[in-house]
């Protein structure tokens, strides 16, 4: 019987090594021309997803590119207060480590035999084992698998759930080589995170691997249409900047001086999530990894469920290699309930972020008592 992945992200990668390593083929289907065709965001903090990596094979090359100093924290308040810092001593366990998106997806993708990722393939539809996709080629399989994010097309062959806007939207802008280009701001920001928590609005800046420092500022009790009433005009970056300088009025100049230091890649971003506990029936020949069956808020969670989910179905296909509906079933059961709990956490935590005292609320989670 043959699987047919839609999505070379990491749940869909991680699939298709746990399935390689225990001798199961599968393709794996991305609508991008190549695995260079675009940037694939910036740092992940990778945890329980670690597991997912050893069932892979590939813990030990995980350790190589994974930043243990990426668990640095800064926690300040808009008027330059700062309410925590935490430095991670270059011996710690790596229990959270930080890793760019990119090197993990290229672990993964080379992990890979030749020809098992078809780039340029983008899913229209299925029905009865065929896939169809854009360019007018077809496919055809026997499990159908769904790695294909939050907009997946994937998803309506078992659910009509729909990603829903949280309020928020996010504004991203970056610092290229920080160290050599702004010194100080780069020891401001320090080796990790860097969060500053006011009343509607955050700003989060994360050092990358590559020495660029990715930046995001939140805008809280938005709506869907935020980022094109926002007065930010994308197509003119320096106007932008400008804007958003105005939007974090009263905030220290320390800060401000992040914005002020950045390129001219500015990328809006909405934010959204599929409803927290979302289940489905099992749908023979079809079932969903990552966020394609559970998009969470983006606070630490996503990624590894998604390599989770990977792994574990693998492994069910693997141990029920005759009997695919029996493996999704076993798949599904365990995924629901473990997704249920971390979506549920993330919700909490996306509340925390929007509230008013967000500053002290998330001290008060790292320091309790």
């Amino acid at each position: 019987m043959s699987i047919t992945i839609v999505g070379a992200g990491l749940g869909g990668l991680a699939l298709a090594r746990v399935l390689h390593v225990n001798g199961i083929e599968a393709v794996v289907y991305e609508r991008e021309p190549s695995r260079d065709a675009r940037g694939q965001g910036g740092m992940l903090d990778i945890h329980s997803g670690q597991r997912a990596l050893r069932d892979a094979g590939l813990i030990d090359q995980f350790h190589e590119i994974a930043r243990g100093e990426g668990q640095d924290m800064r926690l300040l308040q808009p008027d330059g207060t700062l309410l925590l810092q935490e430095d991670t001593p270059d011996d710690a366990p790596l229990a959270r480590p930080e890793v760019d998106r990119a090197d993990l997806r290229d672990l993964l993708l080379d992990s890979l035999p030749e020809g098992v990722v078809r780039w340029g393939h983008a899913f229209e539809s299925a029905e009865n084992g065929r896939l169809r996709f854009a360019d007018g080629t077809s496919a055809t399989g026997d499990l159908l698998v769904g790695a294909d994010g939050a907009q997946s097309r994937v998803r309506p062959l078992v659910t009509d759930a729909r990603p829903a806007h949280l309020g928020q939207n996010v504004v991203e802008v970056g610092i290229p080589d920080i160290d050599h280009t702004r010194p100080d701001l780069a020891a401001m920001v320090g080796r990790g995170n860097y969060w500053v928590l006011g009343d509607g609005v955050s700003l989060g800046a994360q050092r990358n691997g590559d020495g660029r420092v990715r930046i995001g500022i939140s805008f809280y009790h938005t709506g869907e249409d935020w980022l094109a009433t926002s007065g930010i005009p994308f197509d003119d970056p320096a106007a932008a900047r400008a804007r958003l300088l105005d939007l974090l009025d009263g905030w220290h100049p320390r800060i401000t001086a992040l914005i002020e230091a950045c390129d001219d890649l500015i990328v809006p971003r909405s934010i959204s999530a599929l409803p927290v506990g979302l289940t489905w029936p099992s749908t023979p020949g079809v079932t969903l990894i990552g966020d394609a069956a559970h998009l969470m808020p983006p606070v630490g969670e996503g990624a590894n469920m998604a390599l989770l989910d990977g792994a574990l179905l693998g492994l069910a296909l693997a141990a029920h290699r005759d009997d695919f509906p029996t493996a999704v079933k076993e798949y599904e059961r365990e995924m629901f309930e473990r997704t249920s709990a971390a979506a549920r956490m993330s919700a909490d935590m996306q509340e925390l972020l929007m509230s008013p005292d967000a500053a002290q609320r998330l001290l008060a989670f790292f320091q309790p008592g």
